[in-house]
């Protein structure tokens, strides 16, 4: 049984049945079966994410669709079909995800993919979600990928096309005196100026 991150051994990759073995403080996650250490968010990155949960959320409520904020597990299968426990070796926690087949929900959180994905940068997240998460979300399936940046108070969103690749909505950020129109739900506006309120 690990007991404390130190004792991982950060060569080795691992799957869904050894991260839940682990019992130690604090949030990692796994990528292809490689892990990810998981730093506090700063209080900047905490109120656009609760603006954004806001704004969501008050929207979903006419929908079956759900909202989870982080931590909150979610497995993704690669390839999708690969499903098993031990055979699962990616669970990420986004920042905000939006699941609509609540067949994947369970009490461990998101088994599959979620239909919307938002990842808030910080400055020792920002690689992995520009790159590797941007390149795992895309193969994963997931149709709308939302990439926000605080201090900048921009954010570029991404919709997956017919041949399963990520296309931004413009090819310049959104900034933060524009609207955003959800490419998965088109009746959802988000107002930017309200998601960088503090």
């Amino acid at each position: 049984m690990i007991t404390s991150f130190e004792d991982l051994d950060l060569s080795k990759k691992y799957t869904y049945a050894d991260y839940l073995t682990w019992q130690f403080e604090g949030f990692v996650e796994l990528i292809q079966g490689k892990i990810f250490k998981m730093a506090a968010p700063s209080t900047s990155h905490q109120l656009v994410s609760t603006n954004l949960l806001l704004e969501i959320g008050g929207f979903l409520r006419q929908t079956p669709c759900k909202v989870f904020a982080a931590p909150f597990d979610v497995r993704l299968p690669l390839p999708p079909n690969q499903m098993k426990e031990d055979k699962i070796d990616t669970v990420v926690q986004p920042d905000i995800c939006v699941i609509c087949d609540l067949d994947k929900l369970d009490e461990r959180g998101c088994k599959g993919s979620p239909d919307w994905i938002i990842e808030i940068l910080s400055k020792g997240t920002a690689p992995k979600d520009l790159k590797d998460k941007f390149e795992l979300y895309q193969h994963a399936g997931v149709k709308e990928y939302w990439i926000v940046h605080p201090s900048e108070q921009t954010v570029i969103p991404y919709r997956l096309n017919e041949m399963g690749q990520y296309e931004a909505f413009r090819p310049n950020p959104f900034a933060a005196d524009e609207t955003i129109a959800s490419f998965v739900f088109p009746d959802l506006s988000v107002a930017l100026s309200e998601v960088f309120d503090d």
